[in-house]
């Protein structure tokens, strides 16, 4: 199979430009494209007709493919399918090595939300570390929340904040628009929250520490360096998401007996897929492309799964108990571990 070549979008491509009720495809030299090949690889990059200044490769092995400016002003690009496949590889087999450090990520969030009843920087990024642990949050855009007033939890505002008993109530428009609720019972959590949103002074925004005394704004960078900081890997908020999706996705699956038909089997991971999206705001076709490791699909497939862990636990497979969270990861570990067929 010939390898991918890097390709740059600031070199020569492929421009699209409207023509009666479609469009037309223009070459450097400004002819009109009509090679039948060329034409059904742009159709099959499927960019959306709402883009402006869309470039296309010249090179149909090149990384990325295209790129164009959305409605909201945003530069969006299309990959080449090998491409996205190997990120995505990468992305999950890195999941095993986050599963492993998230104890020490704990321990950690945990000394710094128990340390002293200031609201310094590194207590408010512990809160932020925990709220993502437990609450499936996307991290958010600073330039997305301003262009779309949609919210992750580096940009929640106060107002999408309450407390209630012991409680701390998320309800906001999430990405798409989408309205959200989310609540995190966790006591350390809403000392810190239920300090931020009374105090005084600062900006809207929920998240803020004080500095030399001043306040300065949580920006997503500053949580991602703090996870960076404590695992000494490279990750990400992003991968909470993903870790907890395929925790969940392995509960999921484990309460479904693997059976011998094909289609017994895609159904039980049809709806396990499901559980997961609605946990995380996402539709199923993204939890299942972007979020769930498929090894735990393919493990299924196989008649592996952890239901033998979540029995010697008894019970229903609780992942608000640290204790019993800390097993059921680490059966998922172990599965995530075994050498495939």
């Amino acid at each position: 199979m010939p390898r991918l070549r890097r390709s740059d979008c600031a070199a020569p491509g492929i421009a699209r430009r409207s023509r009666g009720r479609g469009f037309e495809y223009l070459d450097p030299d400004g002819e009109r494209v009509d090679d039948a090949e060329t034409l059904e690889r742009i159709r099959a990059l499927a960019i959306p007709p709402a883009w402006r200044d869309v470039w296309i490769c010249l090179d149909p092995l090149g990384h990325l493919q295209a790129t164009g400016i959305d409605a909201a002003g945003r530069k969006q690009y299309r990959y080449h399918d090998r491409w996205r496949a190997r990120r995505d590889r990468e992305k999950f087999d890195q999941m095993v090595e986050f599963g492993s450090a998230l104890p020490r990520l704990r321990r950690r969030v945990t000394r710094d939300l128990r340390a002293g009843r200031k609201l310094s920087r590194p207590r408010v990024l512990a809160s932020a570390t925990r709220l993502l642990d437990l609450g499936f949050f996307r991290i958010g855009s600073e330039d997305y929340a301003a262009d779309n007033q949609t919210y992750g939890l580096a940009t929640m505002l106060r107002r999408h904040v309450s407390i209630e008993r012991d409680e701390v109530v998320f309800d906001y428009p999430a990405k798409g628009g989408r309205r959200r609720v989310q609540a995190i019972a966790d006591g350390d959590v809403r000392a810190v929250v239920a300090a931020l949103k009374r105090r005084r002074g600062g900006g809207r925004e929920l998240l803020a520490f004080r500095d030399d005394g001043r306040w300065v704004d949580v920006r997503s960078a500053d949580i991602n360096a703090y996870v960076k900081e404590i695992t000494g890997g490279d990750f990400t908020a992003k991968d909470f998401r993903t870790w907890n999706a395929t925790v969940l996705a392995a509960v999921a699956l484990a309460a479904r007996v693997p059976r011998s038909s094909r289609t017994s089997r895609q159904r039980a991971v049809r709806g396990a897929v499901e559980t997961v999206a609605r946990y995380l705001g996402n539709t199923p076709a993204v939890c299942r492309a972007s979020y769930i490791d498929p090894r735990v699909v393919d493990r299924f497939d196989a008649g592996d799964t952890i239901a033998p862990a979540l029995a010697r636990l008894g019970g229903e497979p609780d992942l608000g108990s640290p204790r019993k969270r800390a097993r059921i990861e680490a059966a998922v570990l172990d599965l995530l571990d075994e050498p495939g067929d």
